[in-house]
C-alpha cells in the first residue's frame, strides 16, 4: 500500500451522496474503492452507466472508467487495505419523528471485522448531534484505535460535482490524526475547509437544512394566506422583491420535499427535546400544502370522477429523484377524492405514468407537481391549472 497516495473506501459509494464524492476523490488523485451491496448498480458503473441525473456525472465516470485508482466491491473486504473509510448511510426519522440510527450502527457492525488501528472513519450523512462521539466511543470499546470525523455533505441534488469545488467543506475529528486526514481529503478539491468539533459540525448540518425548510415554510404560509383570500401571491412577491435587496432571499412557494429537509428539521426538534416549535410549525405548513391545493381546487371543481393530471412527480425540478416527493401525497389526496389521476414526469419511468402530451390532452384539471423546465413551453391557454410554483404565470 503506497504511503504517498491515500486509499479510501466509500461505503454506499453508488448512491447520490457517495458516487459523486468517489469520482471527485479519484480525480483529485486518491485511490478509491466504491463499496455498494447493489451488484447490478456496480456492474452498470463498471460499464460507465451513471445511475441517476447528476450534472457532469456521466462525463466524469466515462473519463475515469478505466482509471486504475477506481475500484468497486460489493463486500466490505477492501476496507482493511484503506487509510480512510467514508460512510454515506442515510439517517431517516422513525414513525414518531425521532432519529433512527440503527442503519448507521448496522453498517458499522458490518465493517467492524475489517477495521484496523490507524484508520479514520469519516461520517458524511446527517447525524443526530452527539452520534459521531458515540461512534468513536464504540470503536474504542472494541479496542480499535480508529479516528472518527464528521464532514457533512451539503451539496444540492444533481449539482454535487460543481459545488464540491465552489463550497467550503466543514470538517471535524475525534483527534488530530482524524482531523488532518479529513483536511487532506477535502482540501484536495474544496475552495476551503472550516473546522468545528464533531457535535458542532453535526449541528451545522441540521441548522443548514432546517434554515432552508423554515424559509420555504414562510413562503408557503404566505402563499396560503394570499390564495385563500383570492389574491395573487406571485404578483405580491414580485413587488416585494423587485430592486429591494432585503427581500432577495424570499423564495417562491412550492413543495418542500426530498430526503433531507423535513427529516433534518425533525432531527433538530428531537435534539431540542421536542421543543423546537419553529420546526414543528414549518412541518405542519410544508407537509399540508398538498391538502391546501386540493381544498382550493374543490371550491371550483367537483373532483369525484374528474380526470386530473399531475405534471411532475420528482421532488425537485429537472431531476429524477422522487424520494419523499409531495407530488405523491398530492396524488393520494386526489385519489381519495375519487378523481381519476393521470401522472407524468419526463425524468421518472414508473408503472402507470403517461406521456406528457397524453396527460395534457386528457386531463380536465392540471396540478403542477414539480416545475420541470420542460413545462415552460406549454401553452396554458384554455387549461385549468393549480400551480403553487408560479410556473404558469411566466408564459400566458
Amino acid at each position: 500500500m503506497s504511503k504517498d497516495i491515500l486509499k479510501i473506501a466509500v461505503v454506499g459509494g453508488g448512491g447520490h451522496v457517495g458516487l459523486p464524492l468517489s469520482l471527485m476523490l479519484v480525480e483529485s488523485g486518491f485511490e478509491v474503492v466504491i463499496i455498494d451491496t447493489d451488484a447490478a448498480k456496480i456492474e452498470k458503473l463498471k460499464q460507465g452507466h451513471f445511475p441517476f441525473l447528476e450534472d457532469g456525472g456521466p462525463e466524469l465516470l466515462k473519463k475515469l472508467k478505466d482509471n486504475p485508482r477506481l475500484k468497486y466491491s460489493t463486500t466490505p473486504g477492501p476496507i482493511s487495505e484503506c487509510h480512510a473509510i467514508i460512510l454515506t448511510v442515510g439517517t431517516p426519522v422513525d414513525e414518531h419523528l425521532n432519529p433512527r440510527l440503527s442503519s448507521v450502527y448496522a453498517v458499522i457492525d458490518q465493517v467492524r471485522p475489517f477495521l484496523r488501528n490507524g484508520q479514520v472513519m469519516i461520517l458524511r450523512s446527517t447525524l443526530f448531534p452527539g452520534t459521531s462521539e458515540k461512534i468513536h466511543q464504540r470503536l474504542v470499546s472494541w479496542g480499535l484505535e480508529v479516528g472518527v470525523s464528521f464532514c457533512p455533505e451539503r451539496i444540492a441534488q444533481g449539482k454535487a460535482l460543481e459545488e464540491f469545488r465552489k463550497l467550503p467543506q466543514i470538517i471535524s475529528g475525534s483527534d488530530a490524526r482524524a482531523l488532518e486526514t479529513a483536511r487532506r481529503i477535502f482540501s484536495s478539491f474544496a475552495v476551503e475547509v472550516t473546522e468545528l468539533n464533531m457535535t458542532e459540525a453535526e449541528l451545522a448540518k441540521l441548522f443548514t437544512n432546517t434554515w432552508r425548510y423554515l424559509k420555504f415554510a414562510v413562503a408557503n404560509q404566505f402563499y396560503m394566506v394570499a390564495e385563500s383570500k383570492g389574491l395573487d401571491f406571485y404578483k405580491i412577491r414580485e413587488a416585494m422583491t423587485r430592486l429591494y435587496p432585503r427581500a432577495q432571499d424570499f423564495p417562491g412557494a412550492g413543495f418542500a420535499a426530498g430526503p433531507c429537509l423535513f427529516k433534518d428539521a425533525m432531527q433538530l426538534e428531537a435534539f431540542h427535546r421536542q421543543n423546537f416549535t419553529l420546526g414543528h410549525a414549518a412541518m405542519l405548513i410544508n407537509e399540508t400544502l398538498p391538502e391546501f391545493l386540493v381544498e382550493q381546487a374543490k371550491r371550483e371543481h367537483r373532483l369525484n370522477g374528474l380526470r386530473v393530471g399531475i405534471l411532475g412527480m420528482a421532488f425537485k425540478a429537472d431531476n429524477d429523484d422522487n424520494r419523499e416527493s409531495l407530488a405523491y401525497k398530492l396524488r393520494k389526496l386526489l385519489v381519495y377524492e375519487n378523481a381519476t389521476v393521470l401522472c407524468t414526469d419526463p425524468f421518472i419511468q414508473e408503472a402507470g405514468f403517461l406521456p406528457m402530451e397524453q396527460v395534457l390532452e386528457s386531463a380536465q384539471l392540471l396540478f403542477i407537481g414539480c416545475p420541470h423546465s420542460a413545462y415552460r413551453s406549454i401553452d396554458w391557454r384554455g387549461r385549468t391549472v393549480v400551480d403553487c410554483w408560479g410556473l404558469t404565470r411566466q408564459k400566458k
